[in-house]
């Protein structure tokens, strides 16, 4: 048994993408960040389609390298083969989508960590623990890396393992132009073609473009360039046609293309094709290594290659397994696969899971971004405004004290009076949730900072949670349902633009009467208008039925959502256990956010100066730490319940 399916090997690097579309490379203002290089794309991009995937090249030890190493175990790519090197910087790309044509990239590769990659980080074991290796050809360029290709294709064979090319033929990357030529995709060199060939028999699956084939085959005749290949190679040769798809050849190359095994293409609207090829190959590759006949593994190739031209950058644009599945089921609704909502909606869902990073089925959350609340404390207290930011700094220090390294738990703070507490929560582990709402507003409005244009937002690091709170109710008038609704659609899209998830927080019993079906009523509305939160926080209702209906509500609209959590409402501890109780019979519902029941009496007492900050830390964590063990508890009680047939 093999732990791995695949393991690519060679190039990886950050890929900083133009965020305007249309213009020159020069007059691009501002950039995301992506990861990039042919293998480390095709590393997540076989992962996302749900194989055992692994990498192996160098990455910088700084924070480049930081960054590619948590996106892949992120994405749940095996990491064993990254090293770090020290004495060398991570690759980077700056690329731009000009127009549908022209795609400028220039590559930042001198003396960069991956192509020091050496015989020496080839490990034996961890080769022999997957089903087949893929390696690029930039990394035959140059003698060390090549040597260590070698290696792992020998390692591989000996294995058993298959084992596969992507020509991925970049002739400045060979040293056959300038640095502004990196979108140049063919350069005739005999050099480059000798040493391809000399590397050709140690595949069983070779792929490229038609131009990267004339350079493996030494002729720009495609059919003339695949048969050079055959002459010493016995492997598939895929051979990639744009548009038109691709074909398969096993064995003879017959006299056209047309002649080779193909899938169905996927006739849509082209938006950038960087990265095209490496979405190709990981459709491929699931269908080559679960051993998917030729004509199922072409399909699966160009469906992930449609999706990856229609997007923006290289691995954030291919799909996930469930994507790919109903992408293939339901079929082209509009060209332009980017403005398809209902697959937009499900390549969001079913990714996030994996680029957020943390284990989020369990959420144990501190919410202490109240705002009038603690101002309210203060005022009572005789203590400045400037306080409440100090105090929220012990709430952070009592919530990272109860978490102790561990997963699902998180926070609540704002950034108006809780900033310094805010910035101190990156990088610990703990999910955070950021509000957006102006406190008390009703009609809904935002704070200040968000802007409005929302723009905001961008300003706001990927992993926080947009938090919006809204007091809306089935009976609102008219007036101002449109208007919360019409808050809320701005900051959904907004949220999305800017790759941020959204926690939409209701209550409706603080506007009118409720029963059973008011929460659901609600959450069904919120689809309706095409707004998809990834949690919902909701009220703890005091009915099994209340609960019922409102996880119904949101399955039958979104079955890929993050979950429900509870909120506290200031209620006494005994009343939480209740209310915990009743809610933890739903799987959907993951934890609860609760607030001043923990963090209320600490306030008022170090507000006045009655404690110090080490006891108002300690009693919060006392505090939380039991209504963490009383959610578990309660869980794990629903959970024993049903296993032995219990009725809720």
């Amino acid at each position: 048994m093999k732990k791995l399916d695949v393991i690519t090997i060679g190039r990886s690097s950050v890929d900083l993408y133009g965020g305007q579309v249309g213009g020159r490379l020069e007059d691009m203002s501002s950039f995301d960040k992506y990861i990039g290089g042919s293998p480390t794309n095709m590393a997540c991009g076989t992962a996302r389609l749900g194989l055992k995937s692994g990498l192996i090249t160098r990455v910088g030890d700084e924070h480049m390298g930081r960054f590619i190493r948590e996106e892949l175990e992120r994405h749940g790519v095996d990491t064993e083969g990254v090293i770090t090197d020290p004495a060398r910087l991570t690759a980077l790309v700056l690329l731009g989508i000009r127009d549908q044509e022209q795609f400028p990239l220039i590559f930042y590769r001198e003396n960069c960590a991956d192509m020091a990659l050496c015989e020496d980080d080839i490990d034996a074991a961890f080769i022999a623990s997957s089903k087949a290796l893929v390696a690029t050809g930039t990394h035959l360029s140059h003698p060390r890396t090549e040597a260590a290709v070698l290696k792992a294709l020998t390692l591989a064979r000996d294995s058993g393992a298959k084992t596969a090319l992507d020509i991925d033929y970049r002739p400045n990357l060979w040293g056959l132009s300038g640095h502004g030529d990196g979108e140049n995709r063919f350069i005739a060199s005999d050099k480059v073609t000798a040493k391809l060939q000399s590397t050709l028999h140690l595949f069983d699956l070779i792929v490229g473009t038609e131009e990267e084939f004339h350079i493996a085959g030494g002729s720009t005749d495609t059919i003339e360039a695949l048969r050079n290949v055959r002459k010493v190679s016995s492997a598939t040769l895929v051979c990639k046609r744009g548009p038109m798809g691709a074909v398969a050849f096993e064995d003879a190359v017959p006299g056209s293309l047309d002649e080779g095994i193909s899938g169905p293409g996927f006739p849509i609207e082209v938006f950038n094709v960087l990265g095209a090829g490496d979405g190709f190959m990981s459709g491929l590759l699931k269908g080559w290594v679960t051993g998917e006949d030729w004509v199922t593994s072409l399909t699966y190739a160009n469906a992930c290659g449609a999706f990856a031209v229609s997007r923006h950058g290289c691995t954030p644009a291919y799909p996930s397994w469930e994507e790919l599945q109903f992408f293939l089921k339901r079929g082209i609704v509009r060209k332009d696969l980017r403005n398809d909502n209902e697959l937009e909606q499900i390549h969001w869902s079913t990714n996030r899971r994996r680029s957020h990073g943390g284990d989020w089925s369990t959420m144990r959350v501190f919410a202490f971004d109240h705002r009038i609340q603690l101002e309210e404390i203060a005022d009572a207290a005789g203590a400045p405004h400037s306080r409440i930011g100090p105090f929220k700094d012990l709430c952070l220090d009592a919530a990272l004290a109860v978490a102790d390294g561990g997963s699902g738990y998180g926070i609540l703070c704002d950034s108006r009076l809780g900033r310094d507490a805010l910035y101190r929560t990156a990088g610990t582990g703990l999910w955070i949730g950021h509000p957006v709402e102006w406190p008390a507003s009703r009609p809904l409005t935002l704070e200040p900072e968000i802007g409005p244009d929302f723009g905001g937002l961008a300003e706001w690091p990927r992993e926080h949670v947009v938090k919006v709170l809204c007091f809306y109710h089935p009976d609102d008038p008219e007036t101002i349902k449109a208007e919360q609704e019409d808050i809320l659609k701005r900051l959904f899209a907004a949220c999305r633009r800017n790759r941020l998830e959204l926690l939409l927080e209701v209550i409706p019993s603080k506007v009118g009467p409720v029963d059973d079906g008011t929460t659901a009523e609600i959450i069904r509305r919120v689809y309706e208008i095409g707004i998809y939160p990834d949690w919902w926080k909701l009220e703890p209702m005091t009915s099994h039925e209340a609960w019922a209906q409102s996880c119904n509500a949101v399955t039958e609209n979104d079955p890929y959502i993050r979950g429900i959590v509870v909120l506290g409402l200031e209620a006494p501890e005994a009343e939480l256990a209740a209310s915990f109780e009743r809610a933890a019979r739903f799987p959907l519902v993951k934890g609860f956010a609760v607030g001043r029941t923990i963090f209320a009496d600490a306030a008022r007492k170090w507000l006045a100066g009655e404690i110090g900050d080490a006891e108002a830390s300690a009693d919060m964590a006392a505090r939380y730490r039991r209504l963490c063990r009383i959610w578990d508890d309660a869980r794990a009680e629903a959970r024993l319940n049903e296993a032995e047939g219990i009725s809720a």
